[in-house]
């Protein structure tokens, strides 16, 4: 009876491992076959999703959704304030002085000083380029005549050597009054960004909280100087005083 019933948990415990191992075997299966659909899945996403085109409007569409979150937490005064002061530079840059203008203030004073820049800087480009092209004419002709004749009447006491050296000199002067245009060009559209931003954007404070006064004052005289007798003596002055609020 013994012997009987220990052959029967015997292969009672030999068919649960059978049945336990089976049981393992058939969820690994069914959990790499769900991985293997998922790799799928994604795969096929990702194809998809390769083409250039559909990505750049996936991005494009990312962009635009952030820039109106990002908006979304911004009040109207703010977005109107942020354009205030984007939009002076960019009026700069199509018309010199425009941006100026949208900024009020002394716009009426920086307008004629943009255009009066323009104006010299071009009238210093004609006139060098003008000689320039004078100097050139004067060698050109020399050299087809050997050297022997003069064209120019302002230039009959220069030699060939010295004409050489006006050209460049013409041809500096004007190819730096170009650089100086681009740069004053530049210079009106940084301007109008400044100013916008320092009126729009960023707090300088009020000019009232502060005050000021002027009143007499006698200055000492200073021992360093003593080999000038009248620097020892007393003298009068003006001393000015501020005071913060």
């Amino acid at each position: 009876m013994t012997k009987s019933l220990f052959l029967f948990l015997v292969f009672f415990t030999f068919c649960l491992s059978v049945f336990g191992q089976k049981q393992d075997s058939v969820k690994t299966a069914i959990s790499v076959q769900k991985s293997a659909e998922k790799m799928d899945a994604i795969q096929d996403t990702v194809k998809k999703e390769e083409t250039r085109k559909e990505r750049r409007r996936r991005e494009k569409a990312e962009k635009e959704a952030k820039e109106e979150a990002e908006n979304a937490l911004k009040d109207s005064a703010r977005l109107a304030i942020e354009h205030k002061s984007t939009v002076a530079w960019k009026r700069s840059l199509m018309v010199p002085g425009w941006g100026q203008y949208s900024n009020g203030g002394l716009w009426w004073i920086k307008v004629p000083v943009i255009y009066g820049g323009f104006v010299s800087t071009g009238l210093v480009i004609e006139f060098n380029h003008r000689y320039y092209k004078r100097v050139i004419k004067e060698l050109d002709f020399r050299q087809k005549s050997g050297g022997t004749d003069k064209l120019d009447p302002e230039m009959l006491n220069q030699s060939t050597d010295g004409l050489i050296r006006i050209k460049d000199g013409y041809r500096r002067n004007r190819d730096l009054a170009i650089l100086g245009t681009l740069g004053w060009y530049g210079l009106n559209v940084v301007e109008a960004y400044v100013d916008s931003m320092l009126k729009n954007r960023w707090s300088i404070g009020d000019a009232k909280r502060f005050t000021y006064r002027f009143s007499p004052t006698v200055l000492s005289g200073n021992g360093q100087y003593a080999f000038q007798p009248y620097l020892l003596k007393p003298h009068f002055g003006v001393k000015m005083t501020l005071q913060f609020k």
